[in-house]
């Protein structure tokens, strides 16, 4: 495959497949499905912390925050309401490796954030300048507390996935499926794509990548690979890959 053609593949399927569609059984529906720019942060976060596994698993998963939180999941974290609606028992499973106990940690870590900056937004706004200074701002705080929960990545040794992706939905505007509600303070050509096992699987296939291992740093190779198919939006080709990857099996 020339690299002619495999930008002209690359584009063709950004193009065919960021539309309205894509939110169909993909986590980024739930934010599309509350109302004001608080709740639609929120959202998107927790929707991006369990979105790991099988869709049919955790998707469900996730409508249950929506439903608890009557579709007002700000105020929920806020107020500390998910402390009553989270009280199993500290070890109960929530999802796969996720317990009842390390659920309510990650959220009052995310109520102590909304108490000190307002949103997670201004948090970012005031703590970072670009994509990679975003991903380490936010493992910094969500692993601040030596009694961390667990979710959020250490440090930035490893892809990242979920935290790429919900910055992905935050920074990227003009699009149906991404909000863009950072786009004024994060430049979008600064993300890092979001890459798993299938992206890298993908990746390597189509001549992007050779290194088979997920971490932040091949992530940042592709990027910078998927950089020249779209100059001013690398991330775009998250689009691309995903398509790519549905046409070939």
């Amino acid at each position: 495959m020339t690299d002619k053609e495999r930008k002209d593949i690359l584009r063709a399927y950004a193009k065919q497949y960021e539309t309205e569609k894509f939110l169909q059984g993909d986590p980024s529906w739930f934010m599309h499905h509350v109302e004001g720019r608080e709740n639609q942060e929120a959202m998107a976060f927790l929707a991006s912390c369990l979105s790991y596994g099988s869709r049919k698993q955790f998707m469900p998963k996730i409508q249950w925050l929506l439903e608890r939180s009557g579709g007002r999941v700000d105020k929920w974290i806020r107020n500390g309401s998910f402390e009553n609606d989270l009280s199993c028992s500290n070890h109960e499973c929530y999802y796969r490796l996720y317990t009842c106990r390390q659920m309510n940690l990650l959220l009052r870590s995310y109520r102590q954030m909304l108490d000190s900056y307002g949103t997670m937004g201004e948090y970012i706004a005031k703590e970072s300048t670009d994509g990679i200074t975003a991903i380490e701002a936010l493992t910094r705080h969500f692993n601040s507390s030596s009694d961390n929960s667990g979710i959020i990545p250490k440090d930035t040794k490893s892809a990242c996935k979920r935290i790429c992706m919900f910055l992905r939905w935050m920074v990227r505007g003009d699009s149906p499926v991404d909000l863009g509600l950072w786009a004024d303070f994060i430049d979008r050509r600064t993300l890092v794509m979001p890459l798993d096992t299938h992206v890298l699987q993908q990746s390597v296939r189509l001549g992007l990548l050779s290194s088979r291992t997920a971490t932040m740093s091949t992530a940042v190779r592709l990027t910078k690979a998927l950089a020249e198919v779209f100059p001013d939006d690398p991330l775009k080709g998250d689009f691309a890959l995903f398509g790519y990857g549905v046409n070939q099996d």
